[in-house]
């Protein structure tokens, strides 16, 4: 579990500070995996199931949610 917590700290940072150059839809696009990717790996452990694969699945369907979202502005 501390090593996940080390991983999201990590891959917290690199979004944040790789947003500085992006246009409106890379930034919703991203922003939407990561979303996805975190409430992926909560949901996949609390369900019993795996973290690593929830994480995978929600940042897929964020990503594209957040995709769509913008481009659809």
């Amino acid at each position: 579990m501390k090593s996940m917590a080390v991983v999201l700290l990590i891959l917290s940072t690199t979004f944040i500070l790789g947003c500085t150059g992006m246009n409106n839809k890379q930034q919703a696009t991203l922003s939407g995996a990561g979303i996805g990717a975190v409430g992926g790996g909560v949901i996949g452990a609390a369900s019993g199931g795996s973290p690593v694969t929830g994480a995978i699945l929600g940042a897929g369907a964020g990503a594209a949610t957040g995709y769509v979202i913008e481009k659809n502005k």
